[in-house]
C-alpha cells in the first residue's frame, strides 16, 4: 500500500490523483479535517475524475502526532512524503522547522521501524547548495554553503533532507526531488492567496511591479509524474532537480498577463528600492503585528539570476518536461 502526506496539498492532490490511473497499489493519505478533504475532491471534479476519488483511504493523522502516524503506516509498502510548511515570513521559523524537520524526521523514523520498501520526499530549490566560483549552474552536485545567508523556509527543507539522509544510511531506500516554483490549477474552493496561486491572484488584480530576477519552473503534473517514475526505478539515495525552464519573473509576469487580459506592470524595481521595501514591511509587522509580506530573502530572491539545471533527470529518465507556455494555456481558466 502507498501512502501519501499532504494529500489535500497542490503537490499530493495531484499525485493521488496520478497513482490511482497509473499504479495498481492501494493509495491512503493523511487529512487533518473534511474541509481539506474536500478541497482534494474538488480537483479530482476539476479534472471530471470523480469516480475515482472514492478509492483513496483516508486517515486522520498529522505528521506531528506519533499515535496518529501508527496507525497510517500500517501495511505501507511506500511513502510519499508531500507534507510541508511554507512560508517567508521570518515569524514563521519555529512552525516551520518543527513542521519540516521535526516531522519528517518522523516520517523517516516510521519507514524504518516499518520497513517501507522505499521513499520519496518533495523537497524544493531554496535547499539546493550555492554557485561556488567555478560553477555556472546549480546543479544537484552544488554544495551548501552554511556562511552565507539563507531563508528560514531553505533552512527547514536542507535540515529535512538530512533527516532523509540519516534514513539511507539506516537502510532506508530513498530518493529526493527538489521542484522549482510549482505551477498547477487552484479549482473554485481553492486559497489562491498561498502557493503559485497568490502569483496568478496578484496579476490579476493589476501588479504594479516585475523585478530582473529569474527562478526555475515546472507544471505540477510533471513534478508527479517524476517522483512516480522515481519511485519505480530502482535508484536510490540520490537527489533530482525538477526546473521545465529558467524563466525571469519579468517574463513570467508578462505571459501569464497576456492569458489574464491583465494590465501588465511598467515598474521594474531595483536592489535599493526592494532594501528599503522589506525594512518598512517589517517595522510595519511589528507595530501593527501583521504578516510580513517581504522579508530580505524573499526581497534578494526577487534579484537572483542564478540558473538552475535539470540535465540530471533529463537523462537518467529520458525525462521531457512540458513547455511552461503550453502549461499555462491548459490552466488559466481557473483564474479567470
Amino acid at each position: 500500500m502507498i501512502l501519501v502526506t499532504g494529500g489535500t496539498g497542490l503537490v499530493g492532490a495531484h499525485l493521488l490523483l496520478y497513482l490511482l490511473e497509473n499504479d495498481k497499489q492501494q493509495v491512503s493519505a493523511l487529512y487533518r479535517s473534511e474541509q481539506q478533504i474536500a478541497k482534494t475532491k474538488s480537483l479530482f471534479t476539476y479534472y471530471q475524475k470523480e469516480d475515482l476519488f472514492s478509492s483513496i483511504l483516508w486517515i486522520e493523522g498529522n505528521i506531528l502526532d506519533i499515535p496518529s502516524l501508527e496507525k497510517a503506516f500500517e501495511n505501507i509498502t511506500y511513502v510519499y512524503h508531500c507534507a510541508a510548511q511554507i512560508s517567508f515570513d521570518p515569524n514563521d521559523e519555529d512552525l516551520l522547522r518543527k513542521t519540516n524537520i521535526e516531522g519528517t524526521a518522523n516520517i523517516v523514523n516510521f519507514c524504518i521501524e516499518k520497513k517501507v520498501q522505499k521513499l520519496c520526499f518533495v523537497s524544493s530549490i531554496a535547499a539546493l547548495g550555492n554557485l561556488s566560483q567555478n560553477e555556472h549552474l546549480i546543479s544537484e552536485t552544488s554544495e551548501w554553503n552554511p556562511e552565507l545567508a539563507h531563508s528560514d523556509y531553505a533552512i527547514s527543507k536542507y535540515g529535512a533532507e538530512m533527516e532523509v539522509w540519516r534514513g539511507l544510511q539506516e537502510g532506508l531506500p530513498c530518493v529526493i526531488v527538489n521542484p522549482g516554483i510549482i505551477l498547477g490549477p487552484y479549482p473554485e474552493n481553492w486559497d489562491k492567496t498561498k502557493g503559485s496561486g497568490a502569483l496568478f491572484s496578484a496579476i490579476k488584480k493589476g501588479m504594479p511591479f516585475y523585478s530582473s530576477g529569474c527562478t526555475g519552473y515546472v507544471s505540477v503534473n510533471d513534478v508527479v509524474k517524476a517522483m512516480h517514475q522515481l519511485m519505480n526505478s530502482s535508484i536510490t539515495g540520490e537527489r533530482f532537480i525538477l526546473v521545465a525552464e529558467n524563466r525571469t519573473y519579468k517574463d513570467i509576469i508578462f505571459s501569464i498577463a497576456s492569458l489574464l487580459n491583465a494590465k501588465k506592470p511598467s515598474f521594474e524595481v531595483k536592489k535599493g528600492m526592494l532594501e528599503l521595501g522589506w525594512r518598512l514591511d517589517a517595522l510595519i509587522s511589528f507595530i501593527f503585528r501583521t504578516r510580513r509580506r517581504l522579508s530580505k530573502h524573499s526581497a534578494n530572491a526577487l534579484l537572483n539570476r542564478d540558473q538552475i539545471s535539470n540535465e540530471k533527470i533529463k537523462n537518467t529518465l529520458q525525462f521531457k518536461f512540458e513547455a511552461i507556455d503550453e502549461y499555462l494555456k491548459k490552466i488559466i481558466n481557473c483564474y479567470k
